[in-house]
C-alpha cells in the first residue's frame, strides 16, 4: 500500500519528533489557554512550508491539497490537565499544577509527524489531508469552539475523519472496534432546597443534608434496578456539598453527578430516572422549592461507523505485524471529537494506541496487577513510553489516511 513506501523514511524524523514531544510535555497549557502550544504548532507547520489557520481561538488547522481524490481530516487534541506531575521524568512539566496527564502531547506530535511525511512524499498519495489540532478536549469545549468559529465553512468538506488516543495498553499495539468505543458523558449539578434552622431546632427545618443523602442512596438503584442487565450505564455522585457549621441546618444542598452511557436511549432513561428520583425525594421531604438541574461538560458518544472502521482496520492489519492490531474493548472515558465529523455529516474512525513499555505491561498482566500498578490517563504518574509509542502513533495516522488517499 502507499503508506509502506512513504513510511520507509520515518526514522529520519523521529529525533525531531522526540524533541518536540519533550518540549510540549514540559510546557503544558490548560483548555482554551493553549496559546504557546498553538504558536509552536504554527511554527512547525511554517517550517514545513505549510500555511495554517487559527480556528476556535487556539485551534490550528493546515490543509494539504495534493490533487484529485478524497479528503481526509485527522484530528489531535492539544490541551493539558490541572494535575501536578509526579513521573520523575527528566522532561517533566515545568508548569506548577499543570501536566499532560492524558497524552495529548503525544497526539499532537504524532499528527505533526504524519503531516511532515505526507508533505514531503506527495508522490505517494493523492487527495486532500486536513490536519486539525483541537484545543479544550478536557472540558468538552474545544470541538464546539472550532465549529462556532466556522470550521465547516473554512476547510474542505472531508469524506472521513480520523483520531486516536494513547491508552494504558502495551506500547506497539493498536486497538480498534466497530460501534461504540468511548461513552457519552454528562455532568450534572443538582441543587435541592430545604428550610434552614438552628441545629438544636430540627423540627423547624426541612433538612437538605438528609434529603441529599436520601437522593444519593436512591440514585444507586438506577443502574442496578432500572437498566436492563447487559446494558452499560454509570451514575457517579462525585460531590455532596451542604452547610458551613455543625449547629446550623442549611437551606440547600448541592450534588455533582457524572453519567456514562453507550446508547442514547439508555442515556435518556438514566436522565429521566435521576430527575424523577430527585423530584420524588424532594416532595417526600416537603422541600419548599423545586430542585434545579444544570447539565454541563457534556461529551457525545464516540461510535465508529462499520464501513470506515473496516477500511482503517484492514489497512492497519496489512501494515503492522501480526498481533499488533487487536479488537479493543469500549472504554468508559469520553471525548468531544465526534462533534466535528457529526457537524460535517461524515463517518469517522477512532482507535487506541498502547503506551506502556512492553516488558512492564507483560509483567503486570502475568501478575494480574494491570489496573493497580500501571498508571491510567489523568494520573500524576501517567508517562507514555516515548518509544515505540510515538512511532506507532505516527505510523497509524499515515496508514489510516493512505487507506483513502491512494495515488
Amino acid at each position: 500500500m502507499a503508506a509502506d513506501g512513504l513510511l520507509d523514511t520515518i526514522d529520519r524524523q523521529l529525533d525531531w519528533q522526540r524533541d518536540l514531544y519533550r518540549h510540549f510535555h514540559q510546557h503544558p497549557e490548560l483548555s482554551l489557554n493553549e496559546h504557546r502550544t498553538a504558536e509552536r504548532i504554527e511554527a512547525e507547520l511554517g517550517g514545513l512550508g505549510l500555511e495554517s489557520l487559527r480556528i476556535g481561538g487556539t485551534g490550528v488547522v493546515t490543509v494539504l491539497d495534493n490533487g484529485p481524490g478524497p479528503t481526509v481530516l485527522a484530528r489531535a487534541d492539544i490541551d493539558a490537565l490541572p494535575v501536578t506531575e509526579d513521573t520523575g521524568l527528566d522532561y517533566a512539566s515545568t508548569v506548577d499544577g499543570v501536566m499532560h496527564a492524558c497524552g495529548h502531547d503525544m497526539h499532537l506530535v504524532a499528527l505533526l509527524g504524519a503531516v511532515r511525511l505526507l508533505s514531503e512524499h506527495r508522490e505517494a498519495w493523492s487527495g486532500t489531508y486536513v490536519a486539525l489540532f483541537q484545543p479544550a478536549e478536557e472540558n468538552a469545549a474545544g470541538a464546539q469552539a472550532m465549529l462556532d468559529d466556522g470550521l465547516t465553512a473554512r476547510v474542505p468538506r472531508p469524506d472521513v475523519a480520523l483520531a486516536q488516543h494513547v491508552m494504558p495498553a502495551e506500547a506497539g499495539t493498536i486497538g480498534t472496534a466497530p460501534g461504540p468505543v468511548l461513552s457519552a458523558g454528562d455532568s450534572l449539578r443538582i441543587t435541592v432546597h430545604g428550610r434552614g434552622a438552628h441545629g438544636s431546632m430540627p423540627h423547624t427545618s426541612v433538612d437538605p443534608v438528609v434529603l441529599a443523602a436520601s437522593i444519593v442512596l436512591r440514585l444507586q438503584t438506577i443502574v442496578s434496578r432500572e437498566i436492563q442487565p447487559g446494558q452499560f450505564a454509570v451514575v457517579t455522585v462525585g460531590a455532596s456539598n451542604a452547610g458551613t457549621k455543625s449547629n446550623i441546618i442549611p437551606d440547600r444542598a448541592e450534588l455533582l453527578l457524572n453519567l456514562r452511557t453507550y446508547d442514547p436511549a439508555v442515556r435518556a432513561q438514566v436522565i429521566a430516572a435521576i430527575e424523577r428520583i430527585v423530584r420524588g425525594e424532594c416532595a417526600a421531604a416537603g422541600a419548599p422549592r423545586e430542585p434545579e438541574f444544570e447539565y454541563y461538560d457534556q461529551f457525545p458518544l464516540t461510535s465508529n461507523v462499520a464501513g470506515a472502521h473496516q477500511t482503517v482496520t484492514e489497512a492497519f492489519t496489512d501494515h503492522f505485524a501480526s498481533g499488533q492490531v487487536f479488537e479493543a474493548v469500549p472504554a468508559t472515558a469520553s471525548e468531544d471529537f465526534s462533534r466535528i465529523p457529526d457537524a460535517f455529516g461524515i463517518p469517522y474512525v477512532y482507535w487506541f494506541v498502547g503506551s506502556v513499555a512492553p516488558e512492564t505491561f507483560r509483567a503486570a498482566v502475568e501478575a494480574g496487577t494491570v489496573s493497580s500498578v500501571i498508571p491510567a490517563n489523568h494520573s500524576p504518574f501517567f508517562a507514555p513510553a516515548l518509544d515505540p509509542t510515538l512511532e506507532i502513533a505516527t505510523r497509524a495516522h499515515v496508514v489510516a489516511a493512505c487507506a483513502y488517499l491512494r495515488p
